[in-house]
């Protein structure tokens, strides 16, 4: 089958669109490609594995992998014409049995082929061929049926991958063009909107709001990025530590619930601490409920800690409602939305993740960032380059040596939080149980600001 007949075919059969349509990017597209509906015309689909066949047969590797769900079906006829072993990645984490999210036989050492419909920005291909690499395997390659992107093959080559592709957009408008499909305007629209979302243009404004914009210039004012994380239980203790270590830090992250000794005026000192030393309060509430009760929670209650707390955490779980309940009667607080915990088999999947970055670009104006956490550095930084842009990414479990500890709960080093992209640091226990308080937060705050200082610098 010719290239230009099967761009044809895929715009008779609704695979190629044209119109407006609104990406989850917000922009507005002149076009759309879903190639989903390929599995029910099977001589299409038959057609397309043979043609990718063409292109790869002569490749260096020993398995194939489909991206799912569309790509799948694609990669499984590929694999049977060229008698391939094939493997693919559960788009669900499995939970039960052996856990193992990768389906089929391998051995490892050897080279697996990526197939993928579409490819824009290549986040999914890069997710799969690094749960691949970790599981042993050698990934040099991708191959997309449709490469609809603005030249996103040297991203790709930067980090280590070549891709591949049957067709490109430019021969897509160009032969839809030739029969009168779509019109010259169409084809001026399209490219000019390719260029637009380009990689290296990054759609979207920059989404800071007035506590972000101010934590990023306490960041430079006081050359730290250093979150103190003072889970104390009782006030002196509390105040001692935080007298010791308060100068060395951007903000202060609290569990106002754990203090056995609470009174009124703990609020009051804390608050003066704050002005003191030139930081601002993170109370690590976590709120998970509905909107009615988290307002309750927020607003009332002994702490009332809308009047004191600067940033909140939130849980997505409940949906958008519950940034609703907390901010809809304020707009001078704001929160960071818990992404991916550092705790060790917790249930924050890709999904919940993706979904809880789209709710915080949503509602910019009261979340100023994430809650991230990977053990790995790769896993991190895919993490950072999702966070929409002017949004920070706060990463806990921050020690001078990686591990884990009683409880589950995983730490990685300073330098590897920072370089992967780390905007600030959450760390406790390390300074807190440390022989001197005051000279770890200080090594801290310093080995963290180097790092972060040399790679703002770098961009």
């Amino acid at each position: 089958m010719k290239k230009e007949y099967f761009i044809l075919r895929l715009h008779d059969i609704g695979a190629i669109k044209f119109g407006e349509f609104t990406l989850k990017s917000g922009h507005k597209s002149p076009f759309y490609f879903d190639l989903r509906d390929m599995i029910s015309h099977p001589e299409l689909l038959s057609k397309i594995a043979y043609m990718i066949v063409d292109e790869i047969k002569d490749s260096d590797f020993d398995y194939i992998s489909g991206v799912p769900y569309t790509a799948l079906p694609v990669a499984t006829l590929v694999a049977d014409i060229l008698d391939k072993p094939l493997l693919f990645i559960r788009k669900e984490e499995k939970a039960y049995g052996t856990k193992n999210d990768i389906v089929g036989k391998f051995e490892p050492g050897g080279k697996c082929l990526i197939i993928d419909d579409l490819i824009t920005t290549g986040e999914s291909l890069i997710e799969t061929a690094e749960k691949f690499k970790k599981a042993g395997l050698i990934v040099d390659d991708f191959f997309v049926i449709i490469d609809r992107s603005n030249n996103i093959k040297k991203h790709i080559s930067n980090i280590g991958y070549n891709l591949h592709s049957l067709i490109e957009l430019d021969k897509i408008t160009e032969v839809l063009k030739e029969n009168n499909r779509i019109t010259v305007d169409q084809k001026i629209r399209i490219k000019e909107f390719t260029k637009k979302i380009s990689y290296e243009n990054k759609p979207g404004k920059n989404l800071e709001n007035h506590l972000t914009k101010l934590l990023k210039a306490k960041i430079q004012s006081k050359k730290s990025n250093l979150i103190l994380s003072l889970d104390i239980d009782n006030q002196k203790e509390f105040f001692r530590i935080l007298q010791k270590t308060a100068k060395h830090i951007v903000m202060l992250k609290t569990h106002v619930d754990i203090i056995n000794d609470f009174t009124p005026e703990f609020i009051v000192r804390l608050k003066e601490f704050a002005i003191k030393y030139d930081f601002m309060i993170f109370e690590d509430r976590k709120f998970a409920d509905i909107g009615n009760t988290v307002k309750k929670q927020y607003y009332g209650g002994i702490f009332k800690i809308k009047n004191w707390a600067h940033f909140i955490t939130v849980h997505t779980t409940p949906g958008e409602g519950i940034l609703q309940g907390l901010f809809g009667e304020t707009n001078n607080r704001s929160s960071f939305l818990l992404a991916k915990m550092s705790s060790a088999g917790n249930l924050m999947n890709e999904t919940y993740t993706r979904k809880t970055f789209e709710t915080g670009e949503k509602y910019a104006d009261v979340v100023s960032g994430y809650i991230c956490h990977a053990t790995e550095k790769e896993k991190l930084k895919m993490l950072k380059n999702k966070i929409p842009k002017g949004q920070l990414m706060l990463v806990p479990g921050v020690k001078i040596h990686s591990g884990t500890d009683s409880v589950g709960q995983q730490y990685i080093t300073i330098k590897d939080a920072v370089e992967s992209g780390a905007d600030c640091i959450i760390a406790g226990r390390g300074i807190t149980e440390a022989e001197n308080p005051e000279i770890a937060a200080k090594m801290y705050k310093e080995q963290a600001w180097k790092i972060y200082s040399a790679r703002e610098t770098s961009i």
